[in-house]
């Protein structure tokens, strides 16, 4: 269950304490992330805290561009027949802004630096791939779910070195009518050219997280921190 935050961070956001006894004592819990898409908020991904592993402190935070009541974007998009338009200098403070939260809560919540995980819908998804590209050293893995890799992310991505092996998730839906399928298909052909850990899957939904979807994140998350206990 997610309860408001105390702490004043430069997102708004709730929680999800990790459950009593599920990590060693002594030890920091492993930090999730999790980034709404465009229009949405913070709740939207809070309601699927439940399904991440116990030993996760998991942080749902709300975008900081306000577009109308309870709807939020890290940057403006508009959608054409010719594909998306977005605003490229928010989109950059947007990814820089992830990175500089995921500080920000690691501080706050004494979490472990060495395990935070940023997974994101949509917009979200976009932000956590851009996130872990140009800020590797904070960011020990991603899940974009129903997402894209932004071309204007590439020319700021991090030396090989630093992004070498960590694990990134592509999850998408093969029936997406917003972002549509050869999105993540490209996205999955350009990450595949970094020294990344990517697992790509394609599931048959539409632009949404089905249990089918969110078994598949859950699972790879768990998988994750198996192999860093």
């Amino acid at each position: 269950m997610s309860e408001t935050s105390t702490h004043a961070l430069s997102l708004a956001h709730v929680v999800r304490e990790p459950a009593p006894g599920a990590n060693p004592p002594g030890t920091r819990a492993p930090l999730l992330l999790l980034l709404h898409g465009v229009g949405s908020h913070e709740g939207s991904m809070a309601a699927l805290a439940p399904a991440f592993d116990p030993r996760f402190l998991v942080v749902s935070a709300r975008s900081p561009i306000v577009l109308g009541p309870r709807a939020f974007a890290f940057f403006h998009v508009t959608f054409t027949p010719q594909g998306n338009v977005i605003d490229r200098d928010e989109a950059a403070a947007g990814w820089a802004h992830v990175a500089r939260f995921v500080d920000e809560a690691v501080a706050a919540y004494g979490a472990d630096p060495s395990r935070v995980y940023v997974a994101g819908f949509s917009q979200g998804g976009i932000m956590a791939l851009a996130a872990l590209l140009t800020a590797p050293e904070r960011i020990a893995g991603a899940v974009a779910m129903s997402g894209r890799l932004l071309p204007e992310v590439l020319p700021h991505a991090a030396p090989a070195d630093a992004l070498r092996d960590k694990p990134v998730l592509v999850v998408h839906g093969t029936d997406d009518e917003k972002l549509g399928i050869h999105l993540a298909r490209s996205a999955r052909d350009t990450l595949s050219r970094f020294p990344l850990a990517l697992t790509y899957r394609e599931l048959a939904m539409g632009h949404r997280v089905t249990q089918e979807s969110l078994d598949v994140v859950s699972a790879w998350l768990t998988a994750r921190l198996d192999e860093t206990a």
